[in-house]
């Protein structure tokens, strides 16, 4: 399992934190957004193609308030995102809805919290059973991804 991260230039500051954090917990990370020159939909489509490429992946995108790469995220077909701001949230959406990416606002989450969402995440796990209906109903919704543009 690889942690895919990937900010705008709102998000990058916290992105980095969040870089070293997961580092620190022998995380294996990949970040698509070296620099502040992305836009949040080109980090998202970046993160989004190394989800489809490894289902076992999962991703983090920051920018500033995180509706940007929500909405992005979601338009795309087998791709389930989750916007959030609380630890609970985080966790949640891997257990009911078996998301594998969040997207996260640098302007309403300070770094500690931050942290703690990207741990929630992470060590939550898909409980599947009655779920499992509304996670396939979802996983057949959406678009395929689109040719990407070179950072």
């Amino acid at each position: 399992m690889s942690v895919i991260l990937g900010s705008d230039r709102y998000g990058y500051e916290l992105k980095e934190v969040l870089k070293k954090e997961l580092l620190a917990h022998n995380y294996d990370v990949i970040d698509v957004t070296e620099t502040k020159d992305y836009d949040f939909i080109d980090a998202s489509l970046a993160a989004a193609k190394l989800l489809y490429e490894n289902d076992g992946n999962f991703g983090i995108i920051i920018d500033a308030w995180g509706s940007g790469p929500f909405m992005t995220l979601t338009r795309l077909k087998g791709i389930i995102a989750a916007q959030v701001s609380d630890e609970r949230s985080a966790y949640m959406t891997r257990a009911h809805n078996n998301a594998h990416i969040i997207t996260i606002g640098s302007k309403i989450t300070g770094p500690e919290l931050a942290v703690r969402i990207a741990h929630a995440f992470l060590q939550g796990s898909y409980e599947g059973g009655r779920h499992h209906i509304r996670v396939d109903m979802l996983n057949k919704m959406g678009r395929y991804l689109p040719e990407l543009k070179e950072g």
